[in-house]
């Protein structure tokens, strides 16, 4: 038997005042609470919030796979 995995993939929203990673390890940090198996996530967006013209905090959306348990 091959070893053939089956994955569904959530979108999420991860947002920072520091960076685009803090974002991104925020979303993941999160969803690592009450997902298990998470194998990969990928960027689709990047936004940010503006503030007296500077940034006040970045938004990231990102895709995240994990294993199905017994798949």
């Amino acid at each position: 038997m091959s070893d053939h995995r089956t994955y569904k993939k959530i979108e999420v929203v991860g947002s920072s005042k520091t960076s685009i990673e803090d974002a991104i390890n925020n979303a993941l940090a999160e969803c690592s609470k009450s997902i298990k198996n998470m194998d990969w996530f990928e960027v689709t967006e990047t936004r940010g919030h503006i503030l007296d013209g500077k940034v006040a905090h970045y938004q990231v959306g990102l895709k995240i796979g994990f294993r199905i348990e017994g798949s």
